[in-house]
């Protein structure tokens, strides 16, 4: 799928979008100036990108900032809101998780094991 919805050769505006790319978890994704994070991973069909205390699944829930189910890592800023933050080329994008056992967040301290 392509970043940009409207196809260059049909556009009848002639909007002028310029390209960028972030990397998530260390791959490449490419978007269009403008876009949110969220935006940018939604066009590359990333429709989660963090795990709940639960293991689910979480991406955009409400689209403008008050749930805090889009949280990713950006660059050393933790608990950035994917759908609030505008991308910008060259973000180096961590998702997140607070699933117990699950995959941990690479910037957060390994919590200390449970006696049992």
């Amino acid at each position: 799928m392509s970043p940009r919805r409207v196809r260059a050769e049909s556009d009848a505006v002639g909007r002028q979008d310029r390209p960028l790319r972030i990397t998530v978890d260390g791959e490449p994704v490419d978007g269009v100036e403008g876009q949110t994070l969220a935006g940018v991973l939604l066009a590359a069909d990333r429709l989660a990108w963090r795990r709940g205390r639960s293991g689910a699944p979480r991406g955009v829930f409400c689209g403008i900032g008050v749930c805090f189910d889009c949280l990713v890592t950006v660059g050393e800023d933790r608990d950035v809101r994917a759908c609030r933050r505008r991308a910008r080329d060259g973000d180096e994008v961590t998702t997140q998780s607070r699933a117990p056992g699950g995959l941990v967040d690479r910037n957060e301290p390994t919590p200390p094991p449970t006696e049992k």
